[in-house]
């Protein structure tokens, strides 16, 4: 049975993660294997559990609970579920969520360089070229 919350208090801290946090404090760079990454819409929230990410919370228009987002809260297990009318949700985030669903996603751990270089033919180190909330994405398609 799913943990669902109803929002009455913008300013709770449990929803840091959807409102104030940027995306370099959840990155974490000082501890990378606590950081977090917000997955948005049914089919990256559904990719990224395929891929073995850890759902550490939901936002969810109320809505869509019972809809969409049904399955994907049905395999979250017992993490909390905060939802409202897709107004409240648009105020507290600042946008429009994409399909009207929003998952806090634990990150994984960076590989260490020998499992980088781990049968390895060229290796090639690339600074400045792109986001660095996109490296674990890199590594594991390579």
């Amino acid at each position: 049975m799913a943990n669902i919350i109803e929002i009455t208090d913008f300013l709770a801290p449990e929803l840091d993660v959807y409102a104030r946090l940027t995306e370099v404090q959840l990155l974490n760079r000082e501890f990378p294997e606590k950081g977090l990454f917000i997955a948005e819409s049914p089919k990256v929230i559904e990719r990224a559990l395929d891929a073995g990410y850890e759902p550490v919370s939901i936002l969810v228009e109320k809505r869509h609970i019972e809809t969409q987002a049904k399955e994907i809260i049905a395999r979250c297990g017992e993490i909390p579920v905060y939802t409202a009318e897709m107004d409240v949700l648009t105020q507290l985030t600042g946008f429009q969520l994409t399909r009207g669903l929003l998952c806090a996603m634990r990150r994984s751990k960076l590989p260490t360089v020998q499992e980088v270089r781990a049968g390895a033919k060229r290796i090639a180190i690339l600074e400045n070229v792109m986001n660095p909330t996109n490296v674990g994405a890199i590594f594991r398609s390579a």
